[in-house]
């Protein structure tokens, strides 16, 4: 039998395990879910080191779960980590027969080494003072009184005071990592005339159908690499123009909402959703033209190509051509813009997938030759053209039995002119009622950085029926603009992100 098998874990072990966890917690309660938190590092080293067919797979199948999987497996290696510095205490204050050594000895360790790793000394000392109470309550224990008849043995008393002591940082960290404020929502008073009007406008346009959205989400998904997103101070922040450019230059928020602004509806859609999911949303964005930036620079670029670079290290290439009406974005429905959805400044890309569009952006590399961005290198498509969809999200019955189908259609900047729903399986076809747009069509002309452009904004569709008696298929698909209709072809969300026909069992 190897050594390996024949281990058993000691109280020490179980000691030490706690106060790995207790360290762990109390990092979380002085930091919250920040980049600070002591496990973040760690997890977002694993999301840009991980292989690009696990990364695809989370995506496919986990979606947002993943990242937060890879959170706690982060945290679970940090304890472990963690607890190894506590164990290394205790060896040392076993040997010295000098109970103050391992609380005093592995916190010190705890913080020095978190603060190497997060550069935080609230998130160091928060882990290193849940070590000291860990080990320091494990090491008193056994001298405290005990109330009752039965007798608990010193090493039992040891392993419940460490686990007790982290049970009751884990519970705090609960309530100060859970610590999030409450999205508002509606029209905000205090905004410009401009975005009060819009939007009451897609207030006003919203089809009136029980369980569906209107045409600004009141909960719009975030995607990103981190579980843990970036806490930018605007006061520190800046946006270069670097690369293959006459002159590179450096703006500030100042420089930035000194711009001429314009303020607009986009729609994102998560290229890794189900084909009929609900990673889909619209808002209205405030912003400054991309170009308008990019052109003070004079960009000298061979292959007329940039890279957008953010504060997480997350990085998007795209040609120059694709930034015509591009914005970088800093306030969302007349508010700043929040920190799940990359304050102070992201990037907004009309007609491409949710992921490009870059959050945090820090610097606008152009580029002397082709790149691939984050999700090129893992497989993903990238850059290019969002898929058309026309989503079944509610259905209802009406009087006299009727029913009632309704979702939200997308089509990128091609646009949505119809909606037809077929209630047959897709053997006949007929009309939805549509939304009013939100955004007066116009054509994709003029060099890149100059407006007008083409709108990038979703419609609600509605198609009520008399129910054909029995259990049937409803099906919609999109006709763009240019009459373009819809291919049924389906295809999951890898590489190019989803396509088809959405379909949908009624009884």
């Amino acid at each position: 039998m190897s050594r390996l098998a024949r281990y058993r874990p000691s109280a020490d072990d179980g000691v030490a395990l706690f106060a790995g966890v207790a360290a762990v917690a109390g990092s979380l309660v002085a930091v919250g879910f920040s980049p600070a938190f002591v496990a973040s590092p760690l997890e977002r080293w694993l999301a840009r080191e991980m292989p690009g067919i696990v990364v695809s797979l989370a995506i496919q199948y986990l979606g947002s779960l993943g990242q937060q999987l890879n959170l706690v497996m982060a945290a679970l290696v940090t304890v472990l980590l963690l607890g190894g510095v506590a164990r290394v205490g205790m060896a040392v204050g076993d040997a010295l027969y000098n109970r103050a050594v391992p609380p005093i000895l592995s916190g010190t360790a705890v913080f020095t080494l978190g603060t190497v790793v997060t550069g935080s000394f609230s998130s160091s000392g928060g882990a290193a003072v849940g070590t000291a109470l860990a080990l320091g309550f494990a090491t008193l224990s056994p001298s405290l009184p005990t109330r009752g008849h039965g007798e608990t043995s010193d090493d039992r008393r040891r392993v419940l005071a460490s686990l007790g002591t982290a049970a009751g940082l884990g519970v705090v960290a609960s309530v100060f990592g859970s610590r999030a404020p409450e999205p508002d929502v509606g029209i905000p008073e205090n905004a410009r005339p401009e975005v009060q009007n819009a939007l009451q406008r897609a207030t006003d346009s919203s089809l009136d159908v029980s369980g569906l959205e209107g045409l600004v989400s009141d909960e719009f998904f975030t995607v990103d690499i981190n579980a843990v997103d970036p806490e930018v101070e605007v006061t520190d922040w800046e946006l270069s123009v670097t690369g293959a450019v006459e002159e590179e230059i450096t703006l500030d928020m100042e420089d930035i909402r000194s711009m001429e602004s314009r303020t607009e509806f986009n729609t994102l859609r998560c290229v890794g959703e189900s084909l009929n999911g609900k990673k889909m949303d619209n808002a209205l964005w405030t912003g400054v033209d991309v170009m308008d930036i990019v052109e003070r620079a004079g960009p000298q670029s061979d292959c007329e190509c940039v890279m957008f670079r953010a504060d997480d290290d997350y990085y998007e290439e795209f040609p120059i051509a694709a930034l015509n009406g591009a914005m970088l974005a800093y306030e969302m429905n007349g508010r700043p813009l929040p920190r799940g959805h990359g304050y102070p400044l992201r990037a907004l890309v009309p007609g491409h997938w949710g992921e490009i569009n870059v959050k945090w952006i820090t610097e606008i590399e152009v580029l002397e030759r082709e790149a691939e961005g984050y999700w090129e290198e893992r497989g993903w498509h990238g850059t290019g053209p969002v898929e058309s969809v026309a989503k079944i999200h509610a259905t209802n019955t009406l009087a006299e039995g009727r029913k009632q189908v309704a979702g939200h259609a997308y089509a990128g900047t091609r646009g949505v002119s119809t909606v037809e729903v077929s209630i047959d399986g897709g053997d006949t076809w007929n009309e939805a009622r549509l939304s009013e747009p939100l955004t007066e069509s116009v054509d994709w002309e003029g060099d890149p950085g100059q407006t007008p452009h083409a709108p990038d904004v979703w419609r609600q569709w509605a198609y009520e029926y008399d129910h054909p008696g029995s259990r049937h298929e409803v099906v919609a698909r999109v006709v763009e603009d240019d009459g373009t209709v819809q291919s049924s072809e389906r295809r999951e969300s890898f590489p190019n992100g989803p396509a088809g026909w959405v379909s949908r069992t009624v009884q």
